[in-house]
């Protein structure tokens, strides 16, 4: 009797998952179906959940352009996550490791800066790259970006950096390492799962920005996709079908990141659980 009851209840957790998850992914499925259809359908009394005119022309008429902007989008998010990558990771790993006067004031101001708002820094930073000369450049967008992921990616290493046993890099030490390759052959290979997943987060938050991409670039060709997406709306109306198809093109880069890199994310994202 207890096991009939245990697989009830199993089935219906399932089901409530399967209900939520249908819920939640029914924008992106609207967002896709829509894309392959024209606007006069879109646009219909009856909205239908599969096109009855199935057409690729919005997707065509991406070709043109996609590649200049796709282009910009990958520089600015990979330029990003280097840097982020370059200057969080050891930052990270002396706070988890080294005795800081004031760590709990650092730890604060990280925190501090996750919720201020881009509006808020826009103009600051308008200013001190307008100083050094740097705007219409793929430098802005990858600075300012990089803003945001530097202090996530500190709070989320620095618990899995405490989690590893100090005796390991001791033992490293007592071998003939120092402190930086210590750090490079002990600290960085312990913790891959979480470096992995602080990168796919960095470069996604640097592929989804548009404030900062449309405020330090005015130049059309330096705009990333993201920007580009306003082209289909105009004085004469607004092309849904080609918006829902560069929606389309926009997060399938996110996806695959997020699919291929499920292992390393779920396993980034509990490390250092334990001790923090």
């Amino acid at each position: 009797m207890k096991n009939v009851t245990y697989k009830q209840k199993n089935a219906l957790m399932c089901l409530l998952a399967i209900l939520i998850a249908c819920i939640f992914l029914f924008p992106l499925y609207w967002i896709v179906v829509n894309s392959f259809k024209l606007d006069s359908e879109i646009f219909a009394g009856t909205p239908t959940l599969w096109p009855k005119e199935f057409t690729l022309k919005a997707y065509q008429d991406q070709l043109g352009n996609l590649r200049i902007t796709m282009k910009n989008s990958m520089l600015i998010a990979a330029g990003s996550m280097i840097l982020s990558l370059c200057l969080s990771v050891p930052a990270a790993y002396g706070l988890a490791r080294y005795r800081v006067k004031g760590m709990k004031i650092f730890v604060l101001v990280f925190l501090i800066t996750q919720m201020l708002p881009a509006s808020l820094v826009l103009t600051p930073l308008f200013l001190i790259f307008s100083k050094l000369g740097i705007l219409n450049s793929y430098l802005a967008p990858i600075l300012s970006t990089a803003t945001i992921s530097i202090p996530f990616i500190v709070l989320m290493l620095r618990p899995g950096f405490l989690s590893i046993p100090v005796e390991l890099e001791d033992a490293a030490k007592i071998d003939g390492c120092n402190g930086i390759s210590a750090f490079f052959r002990i600290a960085i290979p312990i913790s891959k799962p979480t470096v992995i997943t602080a990168a796919c987060f960095s470069f996604v938050f640097a592929w989804n920005d548009l404030a900062y991409s449309m405020t330090f670039n005015t130049k059309e060709a330096m705009r990333p996709m993201t920007s580009a997406i306003y082209t289909f709306m105009n004085q004469y109306g607004t092309k849904w079908n080609s918006i829902m198809a560069y929606g389309v093109l926009l997060i399938l880069p996110s996806c695959l990141i997020f699919v291929t890199m499920q292992k390393y994310i779920v396993e980034g994202m509990t490390s250092g659980s334990v001790k923090g």
